[in-house]
């Protein structure tokens, strides 16, 4: 069964932001969807299991951004 999460992510001004977001945690092993919205500030991901904070974090970092 999925895994959905709702991350909350600083920093995000745009659609091109929210779009690295969503890239960067598309990466991340067993991810199978990711919504993302800079207007919300939010990321939903849809995965084969709960996701490790630190690879989330990691994964926006990467993106330029932070989780809230």
């Amino acid at each position: 069964m999925s895994e959905v999460s709702t991350w909350n992510v600083t920093g995000m001004t745009c659609g091109h932001c929210a779009t690295s977001v969503a890239e960067e945690i598309g990466e991340i092993d067993g991810v199978e969807s990711v919504e993302v919205s800079h207007e919300s500030g939010e990321a939903v991901v849809t995965s084969a299991a709960p996701l490790d904070r630190a690879a989330v974090e990691a994964a926006v970092a990467e993106a330029g951004y932070a989780l809230a």
